[in-house]
């Protein structure tokens, strides 16, 4: 099928030498290349005719057919018309109603009050939104851009109830409820040998109280033997009355749940996004005439927020024209520069993966040096430095590369959009990796044993219940990001506000509030909320933690952006923000999957503490449950889903599904950069249309007015498309009429002899 076909339908009819000059016209004699004279002309006429048809014609036609249509029965407040328009429709809604039967009419009254109701409701559960009035400050003071952060931490707030709800309910609650419902608990017991050794990290006797913040800062001490960590689950099955609750088994496929519906809330958030994001970036001419006609954000109240807006638009104009410069000096550049370039940024970006070689290098050596020197406790603030050593280095190497990354990116030559994603991308790299460079440190130290073999399958002698402490390095690490968030706040952000307000230097005066920037900002929750993934595992409260952490983070960040910070000078819009958010997030899941994947199906799950005491792995549970159904044919069954060959089929069946929509996705934006196109020519018509229309009446003399009842210099066309006559001079003059009945359309005067084509 032709391309032009979408566009242009296959009827005939007669040849206007004006239109056939039409850009649009030669442009679609020139595509299509048909390949003999004769043929060309036929279909050219065609085309022609058919597009000329569809254009004003076919639209009458369309429009005839929705005006037979009945409207649908839209609420009169919102349609887009005057008060005295819906106060008029208003009346005439009312007479047709009592021209129904009077079954029709309760129903339609019925209809209404419905309507009404769910408005109300609408509204009502609409004021119980959490920080409903906060976010619409945040928004009328700073705009849309600073408020898809602070909705995006929002989410992750209800995100992470939900989460903790899932190990509450499932978890938790069996065991709280168990002794006041008539519930037996039925504990995993120790066996006697040296693997089920799991001596009390309680203390004993007279306890200072700096003991008791180590132990609060840490996870050790009395938290370790609590509802907080993995350990404490030491329970096999709880027997209500009527039925067993299989703990291992619930405690697994709640980790799974909430795996799995992380995964489908943020794809389904992100996927209004990726449609806008999509739409936005894919031509520079309505990146542009977005931002000059629609870039205002009408929610700012505040005066310096409007004029900082003035400025980031400003900015981002530049910025356009700085890409459209870039591109160009891009494309004239010769080979010699081509390979300066090249050669510069290979040199940088090994320059980038030496420094996060050294990181990550470091991250390890102090993970294994901090899990050696807890083993000997010296004083308080020593066990401290060593208890949090990891942390002290990952948050010293997500503070320094991104400011060596800021400047390396100055000296490779991008544009500056691509710089800002590309710093990004590389911090998001650092930040994440680094969690998963502690963890290979930490299992690295878990399945390693002076004696190899293993005895238990884990260094028993180390790690007597290795769950709980890696739960407690991912509670340690949300303890220290919040630490770090709230002391950043407290002693740089607002010192450094009361220096440039009341100090007069210039220094710094130049040097100015601190700038609340998005992406970084993000990041920061983003590595909290991937540490949170992963620790749910080990430590089914952490959500909690980290719901209350983000609730404090909120309200932390909102008074340093009022108070202490200014809005970025670049700008980050809204669409882009939420969709750039999720990415990162969606990055961090697939990051926080794999290490809990790997603990769950892999490493030997501890034999001294925990509800899978009695399994070589936490999966093992699921099948050995599955095998011990009472009906064969449902066991048979879901042994057949779980076989490779279910798992390959699905494989197969996802892929050409993939496919499919890839390749739908390809024909749609075939079509849609097919209309562009046309819009592009409609404009170049329209141009072209006006220019002869000005030759023609600088060409045209002036005329004395016509004798009554002589013949008329222009004619107008009737309905069947007569042509007009020409004037009495003999020059051609191009005149349009309209009139009040819809079948009538604009036509061109001086059309030749066998007809006249409309435009």
């Amino acid at each position: 099928m032709d391309n032009d076909s979408v566009f242009y339908s296959d009827r005939t009819g007669p040849t206007n030498p004006l239109l056939d000059q039409l850009p649009s016209y030669q442009s679609l004699l020139y595509r299509r290349k048909p390949p003999n004279g004769g043929s060309k002309r036929r279909s050219s006429s065609r085309t022609r005719a058919g597009s000329s048809g569809s254009g004003r014609w076919g639209g009458a036609t369309v429009a005839l057919r929705e005006e037979k249509t009945p409207p649908l029965q839209r609420p009169v407040r919102e349609l887009p018309r005057t008060m005295a328009e819906k106060r008029r429709d208003r009346e005439q809604r009312l007479e047709q109603d009592r021209e129904l039967s009077s079954w029709r009419q309760r129903r339609r009254s019925l209809h209404r009050s419905l309507r009404r109701l769910r408005a109300d409701l609408q509204e009502r559960l609409s004021a119980l939104v959490l920080w409903r009035g906060d976010i619409h400050l945040i928004e009328g003071m700073f705009g849309t851009g600073i408020l898809s952060y602070f909705s995006f931490l929002r989410f992750l707030v209800l995100l992470n109830l939900v989460i903790f709800l899932l190990m509450f309910s499932f978890v938790m609650l069996p065991i709280i409820i168990a002794p006041h419902a008539g519930g037996n608990v039925t504990f995993n017991q120790a066996d006697g040998s040296v693997c089920s050794v799991y001596p009390a990290s309680a203390r004993r006797g007279l306890v200072i109280f700096h003991e008791h913040i180590t132990d609060l800062l840490s996870g050790g001490g009395f938290l370790e033997q609590t509802y907080l960590f993995y350990g404490y689950y030491k329970v096999h099955a709880i027997s209500f009355p009527g039925f067993t609750y299989n703990l291992p088994l619930a405690y697994l496929l709640v980790t799974v749940a909430y795996l799995c519906l992380s995964l489908v809330w943020i794809v389904q958030r992100s996927a209004t996004g990726f449609k806008r994001n999509l739409i936005q970036d894919e031509d520079r001419f309505q990146s542009f005439c977005n931002k000059i006609f629609a870039g205002w954000d009408c929610c700012i109240t505040n005066e310096d927020a409007a004029s900082l807006k003035r400025s980031s638009l400003l900015y981002e104009l530049k910025t356009d024209l700085e890409e459209e410069r870039i591109k160009q000096k891009i494309a004239d550049r010769s080979r010699k520069e081509r390979c300066r370039i090249y050669t510069i940024r290979l040199i940088l970006n090994v320059f980038v993966i030496a420094v996060l070689a050294a990181c990550f290098y470091s991250i390890y050596r102090a993970t294994i040096f901090s899990q050696k020197a807890q083993m000997d406790k010296v004083n308080f603030m020593r066990d401290l430095i060593y208890e949090y050593l990891p942390s002290i280095v990952i948050t010293l190497a997500n503070f320094i590369t991104p400011l060596l990354f800021s400047v390396i990116i100055n000296f490779e030559d991008y544009s500056p959009a691509f710089e800002i994603r590309f710093t990004l991308m590389r911090c998001v790299f650092m930040r994440l990796t680094s969690i998963g460079v502690l963890l290979f440190s930490l299992w690295s130290q878990i399945t390693q044993c002076k004696e190899e073999p293993c005895l238990c399958g884990y260094n028993h002698q180390l790690y007597s219940c290795w769950e709980t402490r890696v739960g407690q390095e991912m509670y340690k690490l949300t303890v220290f990001d919040f630490i770090i968030i709230a002391a950043v706040t407290i002693f740089v952000e607002f010192p450094r506000k009361l220096m440039v307000n009341y100090c007069g230097c210039g220094l710094m005066k130049w040097w100015g509030q601190q700038e609340f920037a998005i992406p970084q900002n993000v990041l920061e929750i983003v590595y909290g909320q991937t540490i949170c993934w992963i620790g749910t595992f080990y430590c089914p409260l952490l959500p909690a933690i980290c719901t209350i952490k983000y609730f404090f983070i909120f309200y932390i960040k909102k008074v340093s952006l009022v108070n202490n910070c200014r809005p970025a000078t670049r700008p980050f819009r809204a669409s882009s923000s939420n969709f750039f958010f999720l990415v990162v997030l969606l990055i961090g899941l697939a990051l926080a999957s794999l290490p809990v994947m790997v603990g769950v199906g892999q490493i030997n799950c501890s034999q001294a503490c925990g509800p899978f005491v009695n399994y070589t792995v936490s999966w093992e549970v699921l099948p050995r449950t599955v095998s011990l159904l009472p009906n064969k044919a449902l066991r048979d069954l879901l042994f057949a889903l779980a076989s490779e060959a279910v798992a390959v089929s699905l494989f197969v069946i996802t892929c050409v599904g993939m496919f499919y929509v890839i390749a739908l996705a390809g024909a749609h934006k075939r079509v849609i950069n097919q209309l562009r196109e046309q819009l592009v020519m409609e404009g170049r018509d329209k141009r072209f249309l006006i220019q002869k229309l000005c030759q023609a009446q600088r060409l045209t003399p002036a005329r004395p007015p016509a004798p009554p009842g002589g013949p008329q210099p222009l004619a107008r066309g009737g309905r069947d498309g007569s042509a007009g006559s020409r004037s009495s001079w003999g020059s051609p003059s191009y005149h349009t009429s309209f009139s009040t009945n819809h079948s009538d359309a604009m036509f061109l005067a001086n059309a030749p002899p066998h007809g006249s084509t409309h435009v």
